[in-house]
């Protein structure tokens, strides 16, 4: 599990209890430390690489990075489907729209006969 941009991956390290110290000795109880692992929150995003759409697994500072950089208007350094898919009705509309005009110039040419 590692994050594609960044490389972002699991880590090891220690937990540790911040207990008072107690009184009359017993050092075990003062401040217990257990290994742990940490591990990266990935998320599964959907990008557009070479023309073609590839999951993969980015962790969130990357996506923030992403999602600010379209925001502001500069170019990202991956290009997720999600911001692909919602410029693509527009175009979709403008098509559709070019086509019944198309459509209704036949039309209007076959009632001319």
């Amino acid at each position: 599990m590692v994050c594609y941009h960044c490389g972002k991956g699991v880590l090891m390290g220690r937990t540790h209890t911040h207990h008072r110290g107690v009184a009359g000795g017993r050092w075990k109880k003062r401040a217990p430390k257990k290994q742990r692992v940490f591990f990266p929150n990935l998320q599964v995003a959907y990008i557009m690489e070479k023309g073609k759409e590839k999951r993969v697994k980015l962790c969130t500072k990357c996506l923030k990075r992403i999602k600010k950089d379209v925001r502001d208007g500069k170019s990202p350094f991956v290009v997720l489907v999600a911001n692909e898919v919602k410029n693509k009705p527009a175009l979709v509309k403008t098509q559709e729209v070019k086509k019944e005009k198309k459509k209704s110039s036949k039309k209007s040419k076959i009632t001319e006969k």
